[in-house]
C-alpha cells in the first residue's frame, strides 16, 4: 500500500503538550485555570459558558481526566440577596483531556450582578469567586449595545473572517434596486424558498417569496437574538432557506451575480454564506430544547482513543447515492466499515436490498475511531459536530461548504476521501496502520473546531456579514408592501428593563 502524505500539524495547545506523567501529582485547585466569555457580564448569550484547565501541584496541565469522580462544580448566585433569579447550572462537561466546560442558562436578569464560585470539592479554583457586576442580562432582555465596535471587542470577535472576505469580493457594491426587480422573478416563484428582510431602527421585517419558507423560523430567531444584543445596521436583503445555493452567475457576466444569503455555499456559486440554521438553532436552544449542541457534544465524545472501536462509522438518510455505496462497502468489508441508512426517501427501492439501520444516539457515534462524512443534498450539516468529537473524520471531497470550512486543511484537521469513495477503505487502512498520526489529526481537528465553533463566534460572524452587506448597499432600505414585523418569541414576556443610560430604540 502506498504511503499517504504525512499531516503537517500545528503546535498543539499547552493543555495537550503536558508531560505524560502530569496527572500523577495531585490536582491543585489554586493552580488550575479558568477563563471564557461566561465570566464577562457584557457577553450575553443563550447559554453562557467558560472553561477550566486542571493543573496539578507541580504546575503541569493535566491531559486526561483526574482519577475518580469529578469533583469540580459551579455555584452561581445573585450578588444581592433581594434578587432571586432562576439560573440553570448543569454539571461540568468533562472533555477528557484535562479540560472542563462549564455552562449556565439565565432565565431572568440580575441588576446587581452575579457571584460565580468554581469549586474542587470545597476548595476554590483559580481566582474563584468571580464577580460579574450587573446588570447581567438574560437571553430575552431587549437591550442592545449601541456601540457595535465595543460589542465586538467584548466578544473578542476576530478582526477578519476569510470566508466573509471571499464572499463579498464579488460585491464591491450592492444595487438594491436591481435585487428588488430580479430576485422575485428569478427565485421567488411558487416553489421558491426566499425571505425578503429589512432591518430598520433595529426592528426586523420580512415577507416570504415562495411556497417553501417554513424555515424562516430559524432565520427569524437568530436575527431577533442578535438585535436584542447589539444595534444592527439598517439594510435590506434576501435569505435563501433552501438547501442549494442559488446564484451561479459569474462576476464578469452581464447582468452580474446577486448577493443572496444562504446557509451553504458551493464552488460554482456566489451566495454569501452564514452559519447553518442547524448550528444556530442548537446554540439558541441549548440546555432546554435540543440535546446535541456545539457545547454538549464536547463532553460526550465516547471512550478514550485507545478504547474506541477501530472501524469507520456512518449513519444517515439516503440523501445522496454515495451513502448507498457506503452501505454496500460496509457489507463487503465489515471489518473496516460500519455504515447504515436510517431512513429512505430518495432511493426507496434500495431499502429491501440494503436494509434499514436502527437509529443510534449521536453521542454513540464516537464509540468508533473514524467517522465518515458524506454530503447529503448539500454539505452534511453534521460535520461541525463530528469535528468537535475526538474521532478522526474522513471527509468526502465536495463542492459544498459551510462558513468555517476555509479554516480547515486536509491531512491536518481531517483525512480527505475522493468524491466517489474509491479510496475510503484505503484511507481507513492507513489510519489503522498509522494510529499515532491519525490520533494527532483527530485532536488537531477537534481543537480547531472548538475555537471556530464557539457560540459567541457565531454571533460575531452573523454581525460581520450584516455589517459588510450594509456598507455596500447603495440605497436606503425600506419596509416594502407585504412586509410584517417579526415578533419576539413567547419567552419575551419576561423581557427585562434596560439599564443602559439612554434608550436605543426609536419607534417608527
Amino acid at each position: 500500500m502506498r504511503r499517504f502524505p504525512r499531516a503537517r500539524l500545528l503546535a498543539l495547545p499547552l493543555a495537550l503538550l503536558a508531560a505524560s506523567g502530569a496527572s500523577e501529582a495531585p490536582l491543585s485547585a489554586p493552580r488550575s485555570l479558568v477563563w471564557g466569555p461566561g465570566l464577562q457580564a457584557g457577553v450575553v448569550l443563550p447559554v453562557r459558558y467558560f472553561y477550566l484547565q486542571a493543573v496539578n501541584s507541580e504546575g503541569q496541565n493535566l491531559t486526561r481526566s483526574p482519577p475518580g469522580q469529578t469533583l469540580f462544580r459551579v455555584v452561581i448566585k445573585s450578588l444581592s440577596p433581594k434578587e432571586v433569579v432562576r439560573i440553570h447550572v448543569p454539571k461540568p462537561l468533562d472533555r477528557n483531556d484535562g479540560t472542563f466546560l462549564m455552562r449556565y442558562r439565565m432565565y431572568e436578569t440580575v441588576s446587581k450582578g452575579l457571584k460565580i464560585e468554581v469549586l474542587y470539592g470545597d476548595e476554590h479554583v483559580a481566582q474563584s469567586p468571580y464577580i460579574l457586576k450587573g446588570p447581567v442580562y438574560h437571553e430575552y432582555c431587549e437591550c442592545p449595545e449601541d456601540d457595535p465596535q465595543a460589542w465586538q471587542k467584548t466578544l473578542s470577535c476576530p478582526d477578519k473572517e476569510p470566508q466573509i472576505e471571499k464572499d463579498f469580493a464579488s460585491f464591491p457594491s450592492i444595487n438594491l434596486q436591481q435585487m428588488l426587480i430580479e430576485v422575485p422573478k428569478r427565485f421567488g416563484d411558487e416553489r421558491g424558498a426566499i425571505v425578503h428582510y429589512t432591518i430598520l431602527n433595529n426592528h426586523i421585517y420580512r415577507r416570504s417569496l415562495g411556497k417553501y419558507t417554513d424555515f424562516k423560523m430559524f432565520s427569524d430567531e437568530i436575527l431577533l437574538s442578535l438585535a436584542r444584543k447589539v444595534l444592527l445596521p439598517d439594510l435590506e436583503f434576501y435569505v435563501n432557506l433552501g438547501d442549494w445555493p442559488l446564484e451561479h452567475r459569474k462576476v464578469n457576466e452581464t447582468p452580474g451575480p446577486l448577493p443572496i444569503i444562504s446557509w451553504c455555499g458551493s464552488v460554482d456559486s456566489r451566495d454569501v454564506i452564514l452559519p447553518t440554521y442547524d448550528i444556530t438553532h442548537s446554540t439558541l436552544e441549548a440546555l432546554r430544547g435540543v440535546t446535541n449542541d456545539l457545547l454538549s457534544i464536547q463532553g460526550n465524545t465516547g471512550p478514550s482513543w485507545i478504547n474506541k472501536t477501530e472501524k469507520a462509522f456512518f449513519r444517515g438518510r439516503d440523501s445522496r447515492e454515495e451513502r448507498l455505496q457506503l452501505v454496500q462497502l460496509s457489507k463487503e468489508n465489515p471489518q473496516l466499515l460500519d455504515a447504515g441508512i436510517t431512513g429512505y426517501f430518495f432511493f426507496q427501492e434500495k431499502e429491501k436490498e440494503l436494509g434499514k439501520a436502527k437509529l443510534i444516539g449521536f453521542f454513540d457515534f464516537f464509540k468508533y475511531k473514524y467517522q465518515v462524512n458524506v454530503d447529503g443534498t448539500v454539505a452534511a450539516y453534521r460535520y461541525p459536530y463530528l469535528m468537535l468529537g475526538d474521532s478522526l473524520v474522513l471527509k468526502q471531497d465536495s463542492p459544498y461548504y459551510e462558513h468555517f470550512y476555509m479554516a480547515l486543511k486536509p491531512w491536518k484537521h481531517y483525512i480527505p476521501i475522493r468524491r466517489n469513495l474509491s479510496d475510503l477503505l484505503e484511507k481507513v487502512e492507513w489510519a489503522k496502520e498509522n494510529d499515532e498520526e491519525a490520533e494527532k489529526i483527530a485532536k488537531e481537528g477537534q481543537v480547531t473546531a472548538r475555537d471556530l465553533l464557539q457560540p459567541h463566534r457565531l454571533y460575531c460572524y452573523y454581525y460581520r456579514v450584516l455589517q459588510k452587506y450594509a456598507e455596500r448597499q447603495l440605497s436606503k432600505p425600506e419596509i416594502r408592501d407585504g412586509m410584517e414585523l417579526v415578533p419576539q418569541p413567547d419567552d419575551s414576556a419576561a423581557l427585562c428593563q434596560c439599564h443602559r443610560k439612554r434608550p436605543l430604540r426609536q419607534e417608527l
